[in-house]
């Protein structure tokens, strides 16, 4: 199957990282998700009852962001993704990307991202 929704840019300011300073002032975080979800049967009925909602899934993923640091990004990525999983079983499998713009570093960069997929 090759069906999916894309969700990109989901923006979400959190508190996530390994130094006191990202814990205390936070940071802007983006969120990439694909979703793998069979979509031959909402392409003829036009239901959301057979497909999956991003909306939901958006708010998920904001949620994740806003609340609950963690100090890696790699254990965001995959909180969100369990929790993607957990609650859709339309979701074959997902990949989440989390960019992290203002990681600090001291090289002089546009982006630091990783990127998890998960399957049942």
């Amino acid at each position: 199957m090759s069906d999916q929704i894309l969700l990109t840019g989901v923006y979400g300011f959190g508190y996530h990282g390994l130094f006191e300073h990202e814990r205390t002032n936070g940071q802007d975080f983006f969120v990439d998700v694909v979703l793998n979800v069979d979509l031959q049967a909402v392409s003829q009925s036009d239901s959301i009852d057979d497909t999956v909602n991003y909306a939901e899934i958006t708010d998920l993923v904001v949620t994740e962001i806003t609340t609950n640091p963690v100090s890696l990004i790699e254990k965001l990525a995959g909180r969100i993704a369990e929790r993607i999983l957990n609650s859709y079983s339309r979701v074959d499998s997902v990949s989440v990307t989390v960019h992290k713009p203002q990681a600090p570093v001291s090289a002089s960069l546009k982006d630091i991202a990783v990127q998890i997929t998960r399957t049942r």
